[in-house]
């Protein structure tokens, strides 16, 4: 028992040695190599040991460690040791030897950073350091497809349409959101401030934008809500159509309305011709005394137009009494003659 404690103590001396040493001593001049990881995945960290001389677990130590030295696994002569794994790590990784790969289970935002995995050859002498490598694992989360909500319809008096558009649960924080209108003949686009918010246990990203812009009522338009997360990947919503208006139709003229409508033109009409009329009359028949004068001068050029105008028998009242002084006229003539 009491040789067993003994040899829990030396390897735990072992790997705290391995990790000083690491701390003390540079990386060899290797890139690091980029892995990308999905919220809540999977991701992967490289250490692509070629293993010319064909050794066997049991006779390496291998283990990996984060960018504030904390173990993430370890393997020790081909077994597992927990005991020297972080608590943040424990259950969440898996070694798969046939390609020197260290798997990172249900990984978080936090668990973007570096990573370094070493190989140590056990000899009759002591381990050798004989392979490691750094790697980078980068996580990212898929904003959900942006949605657009209308904040109040529009009116049949305003062109004026208002919206947000927002996505959620993403990571890295997106470059910009904006609204693409379309119509038959054209395509605009609309900016406005990107509102976010950050979650402070999973650090994702909600964002939205709100605004406001006119819209042409005589044609048909498409709305996009489009979300740049990278200068060449972009995220856009399902189209929101907005038909055009149709014409508003006059209100119809109530049956009343066009029943005196029609009166007073047939009124008007009448009265018309009747105004015609009577004038058309009256330039034909000229007034009484203007015959006097006219039999008057004709008695007085001729007697024979007095005795044809004294034979001529009157049609009016007014005709009688013209003819009695034309006869009162031509007698007095005739007496002033004989003098």
């Amino acid at each position: 028992m009491r040789f067993k404690c003994t040899m829990g103590l030396q390897n735990t001396l072992i790997v705290m040695a391995l990790l000083l040493s690491v701390s003390t001593v540079p990386f060899s001049g290797a890139a690091s190599l980029k892995s990308h990881a999905f919220f809540n995945e999977t991701g992967e960290l490289p250490c692509h040991f070629p293993n010319t001389q064909n050794l066997s677990l049991d006779e390496l130590v291998i283990f990996w460690q984060d960018q504030n030295k904390l173990v993430l696994y370890e393997l020790f002569k081909g077994q597992e040791k927990p005991n020297n794994v972080h608590p943040k790590y424990i259950g969440r990784t898996s070694f798969d030897q046939d390609s020197w790969t260290l798997r990172l289970h249900n990984v978080q935002i936090k668990d973007t950073g570096s990573y370094q995995c070493f190989i140590h050859h056990r000899r009759s002498q002591g381990l050798v350091s004989i392979h490691q490598m750094s790697s980078d694992l980068i996580v990212l989360a898929n904003f959900s497809q942006p949605e657009i909500s209308l904040i109040a319809n529009q009116t049949e008096k305003s062109n004026i349409i208002n919206l947000t558009c927002s996505s959620t649960q993403g990571y890295p924080e997106p470059q910009s959101m904006y609204v693409k209108l379309n119509t038959k003949n054209s395509t605009s686009n609309y900016d406005a401030v990107m509102k976010k918010s950050q979650n402070n246990i999973t650090e994702l990203y909600n964002v939205s934008i709100s605004m406001s812009f006119p819209i042409p009522p005589e044609t048909n338009v498409t709305i996009f809500c489009v979300l740049q997360l990278e200068p060449t990947k972009i995220l856009s919503s399902p189209p929101y159509n907005i038909d055009a208006k149709s014409p508003v139709p006059s209100p119809p003229v109530p049956d009343h309305i066009l029943w005196i409508a029609a009166l007073l033109v047939t009124v008007v009409i009448v009265c018309g011709m009747v105004f015609l009329t009577l004038k058309k009359r009256k330039t034909k028949q000229p007034g009484p005394s203007n015959e006097c004068e006219i039999i008057k001068v004709e008695g007085k050029e001729s007697k024979q137009t007095e005795k044809r105008v004294e034979l001529q028998e009157p049609e009016s009242s007014d005709k009688v009494q013209c003819d009695v002084n034309i006869s009162t006229t031509a007698s007095d003539n005739k007496s002033a003659t004989d003098f």
